[in-house]
């Protein structure tokens, strides 16, 4: 389950959000063991291969956070290539005897961080772990204790609920580190984390009798609809909505498929596409028309990486939850893993 906090409401960052991204891995040879990640509203900002020991910062305005607090940068350090790793390793091999399993692929994640409320100054945090692509623990900060999702966590949750240094240490990253890190990013991210930018639509079809698809590629924030619409109604059957996924370049791409096997060329005039974006009143409409469809292989080459994403992540079973108010969206992990398997790739 993976659930998601609306982000961009208007013109303002009324509740931006900070997660801190863990990620162990075993019997996945060409994966890293350990990779780490801070992501804020959505924008992958800071990247960590604890194998290699490399740390990759994402956006000229998150070096200019770490420049004027480099001890902040340092702790991430500290945390993504010493203990934080030494951690996940021998809580993952632990997890694989609790299991009764086999040496095979496993994975174990964590999401920790906080949504901070800009008006009201409420900060809501969350520390939640995921094990083989299901809930494993998360953290209760009302009541001070750990949640089992799994016969197999009660004993750790037991353990940490006794660990009141652990508590305490929880507690303080929760309701003061974390918010005053999201803080910094905010002030000095603002005009990019706010920014506006609009797509390019187009229509793709791979065969004569394949559906008609139409992509959105470009836009920026992530909060947008694609709908195909017939005589200015929106359409629920016959069509095919795709995830919202993430560009290597910052921005988002998301497509819905229209089948047309019912549907003569003389109605083909009936049918449009319309991409909206939040925030902004202008629609996108895109009519469907033989002259503007492309017909070659267009889609798999822009999505190309994606499908590789998704092959991976499924294999390894890659899925962190966030709990928040039974609000559910589907592809912030996505975005998350697929960015940081685009930069192992390209490096």
């Amino acid at each position: 389950r993976i659930q998601h906090i609306p982000l961009f409401l208007g013109a303002t960052l009324d509740s931006p959000t900070s997660q801190y991204i863990t990620t162990a891995s075993s019997g996945l040879p060409d994966f890293p063991e350990f990779v780490a990640a801070a992501v804020v509203d959505e924008n992958l900002v800071l990247y960590c291969d604890g194998s290699k020991k490399m740390i990759k910062v994402k956006h000229d305005w998150v070096k200019k956070v770490y420049d004027n607090d480099p001890n902040h940068l340092e702790e991430y350090k500290r945390a993504c290539f010493e203990w934080l790793q030494t951690h996940f390793k021998a809580t993952i091999n632990s997890l694989i005897q609790r299991f009764n399993q086999s040496r095979g692929v496993h994975i174990l994640q964590r999401m920790v961080g906080c949504e901070w409320d800009d008006v009201t100054g409420e900060v809501i945090g969350f520390n939640q772990y995921g094990y083989d692509g299901e809930d494993f623990m998360s953290f209760d900060l009302k009541t001070e204790t750990w949640n089992a999702s799994k016969p197999q966590a009660v004993l750790t949750k037991l353990k940490w609920d006794a660990d009141k240094t652990r508590m305490k240490f929880n507690q303080h990253y929760l309701t003061v580190i974390y918010p005053d890190w999201l803080k910094k990013y905010v002030a000095y991210g603002r005009s990019s984390l706010l920014r506006t930018d609009l797509p390019s639509v187009s229509l793709l079809q791979k065969t004569p009798s394949s559906p008609v698809s139409c992509l959105a590629t470009g836009f920026y924030p992530h909060r947008a609809s694609l709908v195909w619409r017939k005589d200015g109604e929106e359409l629920h059957e016959e069509v095919d909505h795709g995830e919202i996924l993430p560009n290597h370049d910052g921005t988002f791409q998301m497509s819905v498929d229209l089948n047309l096997s019912s549907v003569t060329p003389e109605d083909w005039t009936r049918y449009d596409c319309v991409f909206q974006l939040s925030g902004v009143k202008e629609e996108i409409i895109t009519k469907l028309e033989k002259d503007r469809i492309r017909t070659n292989w267009g889609k798999s080459e822009i999505r190309g990486l994606v499908v590789l994403a998704l092959i991976l992540i499924g294999a390894a079973g890659f899925i962190v939850y966030k709990k928040k108010k039974g609000e559910k969206e589907d592809f912030r992990t996505l975005i998350l893993v697929f960015e940081l398997i685009f930069i192992i790739i390209r490096n």
